[in-house]
């Protein structure tokens, strides 16, 4: 809800604070200071409103995340960048049911942000290979299935490859 910078501005603020209670040898309040300002620094790294997003998509609720991400006016100035790379990944992923031209933009977008889970990078680029073997880019989609088996490392996505593998024969 608060922009990057103003969590980081809170954060500090409540530190300074819980120093000052300390020294006024008042421990309590210092360590629920401390406590809250661990809060603000956790909202810094993993915005709240896509976390919010991620529920709602593992509820399959698509309008829902949708509505969560709007709240998100300016990805740019209110997220880190690996925040931005999530805000598009999330994008891709609802858009990719309906119009796959726009979500193999998002996706890109996603991937050159950067994700910081494996995984989600290795789902980014199975998407995007699934909508290069609609488009009939047999050569792009071999290249983007091959980066995401080397980034599945606990082979969760093994299925999926396989069945697109099997898929790209038919082409």
């Amino acid at each position: 809800m608060f922009n990057k910078n103003i969590k980081l501005v809170l954060a500090g603020l409540l530190i300074i604070t819980a120093v000052w209670q300390f020294i006024e040898t008042n421990i309590g309040n210092g360590i629920m200071l401390l406590l809250l300002a661990g809060v603000f620094i956790f909202l810094y790294f993993k915005n709240e409103i896509i976390l919010l997003a991620f529920l709602r998509l593992r509820k399959q609720d698509f309008p829902g995340a949708k509505k969560w991400l709007d709240k998100i006016k300016n990805p740019e100035a209110a997220l880190t960048s690996k925040q931005q790379g999530y805000y598009w990944y999330l994008h891709g992923l609802m858009v990719s049911q309906t119009n796959i031209t726009k979500a193999e933009k998002f996706f890109k977008k996603a991937i050159k942000l950067g994700l910081s889970m494996d995984h989600d990078l290795a789902m980014a680029k199975l998407n995007l290979a699934g909508i290069a073997m609609t488009k009939r880019r047999k050569r792009e989609a071999t290249n983007l299935l091959a980066e995401a088996k080397k980034l599945d490392k606990h082979d969760m996505l093994t299925d999926q490859i396989r069945m697109m593998k099997q898929q790209m024969k038919k082409i």
